[in-house]
């Protein structure tokens, strides 16, 4: 994935060029904040409607969850791959196998 390589790419960029680089610098926190941030105005975004404020926002978010995955080391293969760990289980079964 093009973006997943961009945003890898940004670790050493400079922050003041780079809003993904001036993310990474502020932490992990920062970046939580963000898809916190992305996630209240998705749901916003479904409440109202409106399909392309839905879509936009949406993207907001994963490109989010994006840099979080690269600042911790993981990509978007990780996420997929346990995706298709979960096909064809039910999300109530998965949820109760989990390891706490």
């Amino acid at each position: 994935m093009r973006l997943a390589e961009t945003l890898e790419s940004r670790k050493g960029a400079d922050p003041g060029s780079s809003y993904v680089a001036s993310l990474y610098s502020k932490g992990t926190d920062a970046i939580l904040k963000k898809i916190g941030e992305e996630a209240t105005e998705t749901v916003i975004a479904g409440k109202g409607g409106d399909k392309l404020q839905i879509v936009r926002e949406t993207a907001d978010l994963w490109f989010h969850c994006l840099v979080l995955l690269a600042h911790s080391g993981l990509g978007p293969n990780d996420v997929l791959a346990e995706l298709l760990r979960r096909e064809g289980i039910s999300g109530v079964d998965e949820k109760a196998s989990r390891v706490r």
